[in-house]
């Protein structure tokens, strides 16, 4: 059975795969350019979480299995998409007329690298063939300036090939990473919330002089402040305002009660693993409450709220913020969904459904000019759930949004 079948049919087989077994599975197994081998394995592993794309980078370093390399270039464009870059691959195996490169990235803001795909350092490369395929590409307009070129290396240890760049003409053009930090960046990005720091992420990758390091510090603070901010949220908010990310806690006699952070994100994974099913499609994490088709077309906002038991208030109590707003702006099926940790459905509303609502929603204004809208739940007379809008003075049934989460 081809591979992509087989994973639509039975994830959980798949799952169980090692990456030359899944390479196995793809099309006739015969791994090369332009073959349906590579076709069907590179969007097998557009769909997988990145985990799972460390653990299969891991056994490539490690195996060494036949097209190990190979395999390992696809692995590596593929955790570079997760960092918003968009992905040209490269070939496999060069050709006297192609330009011979692993990929070609291209960021948000621009900057385009040319890649190359080592195993090891053990062997010594020609940097001037590297530079080579960056000037023809520029000549053929396959890549427009600004551009650099990025060497990513299997093993951590590269001490060999750092000094063979430091003490070459191309030092100011060419940077190197490990596949293993390579990964580190791309689970920063996806546990952080902020849109910068995506971009600060990125600008690592690329030539900096580094003599003064107040860039470099920037980055790493930064990155760290939004991961904090993004876990304290998740983990408590005060009762008078919704949480920052929807994970709420509650207040009693000056004692904190809230959800465990485990069991908000079972919960949350639950209903990502619903909105996947019911629209037949992977969903990636692009961050920490943000995910998407491989495709980029379907994106969905996942927030979880506790149930509240005050009479005057709302059951349940989100935020939707207004970067979520654009990302989901952005796909052609877009949802905004709200798990309840006490239920066993979700709620996913159309965002072209919700935008025309968030009018008639109240708002908070954070220190850095940034602002949220309040989401609150309330349960009609018959029971149903339903969204407050507290400047028209009504609520809008959640009912025709219901996502179930028990496969029937």
């Amino acid at each position: 059975m081809p591979l992509l079948a087989l994973w639509s049919s039975n994830p959980t087989a798949i799952s169980q795969f090692t990456i030359d077994q899944v390479v196995a599975a793809a099309g006739t197994g015969d791994l090369k350019d332009s073959s349906d081998c590579a076709q069907e394995l590179r969007e097998y592993l557009s769909q997988v979480n990145s985990e799972k794309l460390g653990e299969y980078i891991d056994r490539c370093l490690t195996a060494h299995f036949s097209k190990a390399g190979m395999v390992l270039q696809d692995l590596i464009n593929e955790l570079d998409r997760r960092l918003d870059y968009k992905v040209t691959n490269g070939r496999y195996q060069g050709t006297v007329n192609a330009i011979g490169f692993d990929g070609i990235w291209l960021s948000p803001e621009k900057q385009a690298i040319v890649v190359e795909v080592k195993t090891t350092d053990a062997y010594r490369i020609s940097l001037d063939t590297i530079a080579g395929y960056r000037e023809r590409l520029l000549s053929a307009t396959q890549v427009l300036p600004p551009s650099s070129i990025l060497i990513v290396v299997g093993r951590e240890d590269t001490g060999e090939l750092e000094a063979q760049v430091r003490g070459s003409r191309h030092a100011w053009d060419i940077r190197l990473i490990s596949a293993d930090a390579l990964i580190k960046l791309v689970q920063l990005k996806e546990n952080a919330e902020g849109p910068e720091t995506g971009r600060k992420i990125r600008s690592l990758l690329v030539p900096h002089e580094y003599t003064r390091l107040d860039d470099m510090v920037d980055v790493m603070f930064s990155t760290a402040k939004d991961i904090e901010i993004a876990t304290e949220a998740m983990a408590l908010v005060e009762e008078e305002q919704p949480a920052d990310t929807g994970d709420s806690g509650e207040k009693r006699k000056g004692v904190w009660e809230f959800t465990d952070s485990r069991l908000l994100q079972a919960k949350r994974d639950e209903i990502i693993d619903a909105l996947g099913r019911r629209e037949e499609t992977a969903l990636i994490k692009r961050s920490r409450a943000l995910y998407w088709s491989p495709d980029h077309d379907s994106r969905a906002a996942f927030t979880v709220s506790k149930r509240y038991t005050r009479k005057s208030g709302p059951l349940y109590w989100y935020a939707y913020h207004t970067q979520w707003d654009e990302f989901l702006s952005e796909g052609k099926h877009s949802y905004f969904v709200l798990g309840c940790m006490d239920r066993d459905d979700a709620f996913a509303i159309p965002a072209g459904v919700l935008r025309p609502l968030l009018a008639d929603l109240n708002t908070t204004a954070n220190e850095d000019g940034t602002y949220y809208w309040h989401v609150h739940l309330t349960e009609t007379p018959i029971g149903d759930i339903a969204l407050m809008l507290p400047k028209r003075r009504t609520n809008l049934s959640l009912s025709q949004y219901t996502l179930r989460l028990k496969q029937a």
